[in-house]
């Protein structure tokens, strides 16, 4: 069973609904959560003769609870500190329309077309320095591959190395999104645990031993090293190479996902696995953390052996990044002053984290643990053992906040004591608000627990 399917028993009058059901007319007047809407959906249409149609890859696409949580933090009224959202006030909107309105003008016959399938040569070079920025040397344009963000980057990773039944190792925690992609083509997704310091080498190498030994085939590490998403955690410096010393050992990518590696509130990056390991390291990167994620511009610099391999199973899938979008990302990093609009972000975020851990200093119930990033958008909470943080979702939205449940960033069914609380859209006052209606919440489940009566 999907582990946000839980609740679709407490819906018994689902034969009440018309036999044509869609989500459109569903979410019309729909108050059900969205879990039951899409079993509602299922059972209205198991008997239409497409469903024998269905690949047994499609049963394994889920509805991401981020993208349900984020549809409900758009009610009025609502404190979201669920969704990861960089906060684009701070762009210069204004001077970016006119960069928009120029190139349409001036160049849209090439912006409106057709482009080529790795991306643009322009954008590409940029790539590189921005690596550089974070201590990649090396990379080479022809190695890089324009991709639809990183999420697009790890579809293709996964076409390309996985077959049904092949093993991905993760961090647990990891990023949601990645987990509906691994599981969509029907890999096993094998979680390896973390510290305070990141991936566990001696974890990582002794479940690959125990992965090998039951047969299976282990295709790649995915790791998000700098500022974890959903855990906030850094993978510390002195277990970087290890980590891809165990890999290359056992024949394993590493799949290395950096979104947030600029935004290191120090203003230090933290230098790259793929700095020192261009043959076993595909490295991913993307401008929705630090420019605007709504241009769905990212990338992937592929080791050289696996260039051809990444570039052709990409086109096939988007023919071609959108040009235009590129040109605007490029006339972005040569007629802007990127780098300090990074510092700008860096500033602003440090002073959101702050806001955010001393909220949780102040109102939060005894009992509860939580990270301390110095980086990135999140930081994750843990409540005492037997509290199910799925539950407690509805009631945090009856408060008047929204936050991610634990268990959407785990491949594991069943219920998880953790939540993840993200600070980086938010302002501080409203911060230290939502985490005021929140604590309360967490208080009742806890003392609930503790008495051994249901939550």
């Amino acid at each position: 069973m999907n582990r946000f399917e839980n609740n679709c028993c407490l819906f018994s009058n689902i034969e009440e609904y018309p036999v044509t059901v869609t989500h459109e007319t569903l979410d019309a007047g729909a108050t059900l959560p969205a879990e039951a809407i899409d079993a509602i959906e299922r059972a209205a249409t198991a008997a239409h003769p497409h469903e024998e149609l269905l690949s047994a890859r499609a049963a394994n696409i889920k509805q991401s609870a981020v993208r349900d949580v984020f549809d409900i933090s758009m009610q009025p009224g609502l404190v979201s500190l669920a969704g990861g959202n960089p906060y684009l006030q701070s762009l210069p909107l204004e001077k970016l329309g006119q960069t928009a309105a120029r190139i349409i003008a001036e160049e849209g016959m090439t912006a409106l077309q057709y482009g080529g399938g790795q991306g643009t040569e322009e954008l590409r070079t940029q790539i590189c320095a921005i690596m550089a920025a974070e201590g990649i040397h090396d990379a080479l344009p022809e190695n890089v591959v324009i991709t639809a963000g990183s999420q697009s980057a790890q579809d293709v990773a996964t076409k390309v190395f996985c077959n049904p039944g092949d093993v991905v190792l993760v961090e647990n925690p990891t990023y949601v999104g990645a987990l509906n992609t691994f599981e969509a083509y029907q890999v096993q997704v094998e979680p390896i645990d973390m510290d305070d310091d990141g991936l566990v080498p001696e974890l990582l190498e002794s479940r690959i031993a125990a992965l090998q030994s039951e047969g299976k085939n282990i295709k790649f590490l995915y790791t998000i090293p700098n500022f974890n998403n959903p855990s906030g955690i850094t993978l510390a410096e002195e277990r970087r190479q290890r980590i891809v010393d165990i890999c290359r050992t056992a024949n394993i990518i590493v799949l290395e996902d950096n979104p947030y590696g600029l935004l290191r509130f120090d203003g230090h990056p933290i230098t790259p696995m793929r700095a020192a390991n261009p043959d076993d390291v595909i490295y991913l990167g993307s401008f929705s953390k630090i420019f605007a994620p709504g241009l769905r511009i990212g990338w992937a610099l592929v080791p050289a052996h696996l260039q051809r391999r990444f570039y052709l199973a990409s086109e096939a899938v988007t023919l071609c990044p959108p040009p235009l979008n590129q040109m605007l990302v490029s006339a972005y990093l040569r007629d802007y002053d990127w780098q300090g609009q990074i510092d700008t972000y860096r500033a602003l975020y440090a002073e959101r984290c702050q806001a955010l851990l001393s909220a949780l200093d102040k109102f939060m119930p005894a009992g509860l643990t939580w990270t301390r990033p110095d980086g990135g958008f999140f930081v994750w909470v843990t409540l005492p053992e037997g509290v199910d943080t799925y539950p407690l979702l509805g009631k945090a939205i009856d408060a008047g906040v929204v936050f991610i449940p634990g268990a959407a960033f785990s491949p594991a069914d069943g219920p998880s004591n953790k939540l993840r609380l993200a600070f980086s859209a938010v302002p501080p006052d409203t911060i230290a608000e939502g985490v005021r209606r929140l604590a309360p919440v967490l208080a009742e489940a806890i003392e609930a627990t503790n008495e051994g009566a249901p939550q």
